[in-house]
């Protein structure tokens, strides 16, 4: 391990690193600050590799091996602009939040509704990250990535990256390939507030939607709603809101009348995961040190000392009382080491 870069070391303590904050330990983790370290970690570190960001969608295994590399490239500027948009760039180790502000405040609007989202830039288009009516995908426009086979530069085009509902091709035929470097966003000249989802337009009250007013609506809901990582371990959302044909929508509206349903563009419908996982009881209710959050039953939360294991049993749990009552098969969000 004699050419690995001094920011790689052994037996390293994932606990703080990630928002669950399960009990997790990596055989080995690098931290990079700088592209060119990553040459020496591929010619050297123990596979398999494993991109972190700010785990704000993970559930690690209480021992991870082969080599974890914490990404924490910073940086962003203003690249350039037409007479229709902005194009704005961000490292991949930035924090997504700090970054819309900072777009925000001068004064490029677009990723307002995407604001108090947990995690790192790089890893926003992995999960084509979304709430309030916005998908990261509405405001991408490219990003660069080194392959983790060669450490050969590719530049993704949106095209590329065949993004869907909190999904892209670096979770399914380039998973694992690649680690993000930097994102490229085109954000609008022509600005339009998106307030036609959740409480956004009630929060706003008379207030003229300009795109700092949406952020600070967008920042109240979330806090009503979600726990916050650094008081309560937790991932965010931890179920994909099902999409199933419009017909099985139907049938389920009809025998559950309060169902939320959101039809889709392509003729399908997204049902409320949440709402589901509530009427199947598990609203508040523990297994163990783990739960689903009291304000919002879609929060799986860590009430202290949990590991993987606890977070997979809660899992299977939901899953099943959610498909013994509504026939519909849950998904997780997290990515699982």
């Amino acid at each position: 391990m004699s050419s690995l870069p001094a920011s790689c070391a052994a037996s390293v303590d994932l606990t703080g690193m990630h928002t669950l904050a399960l009990a997790a330990r990596a055989a080995w983790l690098c931290r990079l600050d700088d592209v060119a370290q990553l040459a020496d970690v591929l010619a050297s570190a123990p596979r398999p590799l494993r991109v972190l960001g700010g785990g704000s969608n993970l559930v690690p295994a209480a021992s991870v091996d082969g080599t974890v590399l914490k990404v924490e490239l910073k940086g962003r500027a203003l690249l350039g602009e037409d007479e229709y948009a902005w194009y704005v760039a961000a490292a991949a180790g930035e924090n997504w939040h700090d970054f819309v502000q900072w777009t925000l405040a001068q004064g490029w609007p677009g990723l307002e509704n995407l604001s108090l989202i947990p995690g790192t830039v790089g890893a926003a288009p992995i999960q084509n990250i979304g709430a309030y009516g916005v998908e990261l995908k509405d405001s991408f426009h490219a990003l660069s990535a080194l392959s983790l086979e060669d450490g050969s530069l590719c530049v993704f085009t949106p095209e590329q990256c065949a993004f869907g509902y909190r999904d892209s091709v670096f979770k399914r035929a380039e998973a694992g390939r690649w680690l993000i470097t930097e994102v490229l966003f085109r954000l609008p000249k022509t600005w339009q507030a998106r307030l036609d989802y959740g409480d956004l337009r009630a929060r706003l009250g008379e207030q003229t939607p300009t795109p700092q007013a949406v952020a600070e609506a967008v920042m109240a809901t979330r806090r009503s709603k979600l726990p916050d990582p650094a008081e309560i371990g937790n991932a965010g959302s931890f179920f994909h809101n099902p999409v199933v044909s419009a017909e099985q929508a139907a049938d389920l509206k009809a025998g559950h009348p309060g169902l939320p349903v959101y039809p889709q563009p392509d003729g399908r419908a997204k049902l409320a995961a949440g709402w589901l996982i509530e009427q199947a009881g598990w609203k508040g209710r523990r297994l163990g040190p783990v739960g689903m959050y009291e304000k919002q039953a879609l929060v799986l939360v860590n009430h202290g000392a949990a590991d993987a294991s606890d977070v997979a049993a809660l899992m299977h749990a939901v899953q099943a009382d959610v498909a013994e009552r509504f026939g519909i098969a849950l998904q997780p969000e997290p990515v699982w080491w």
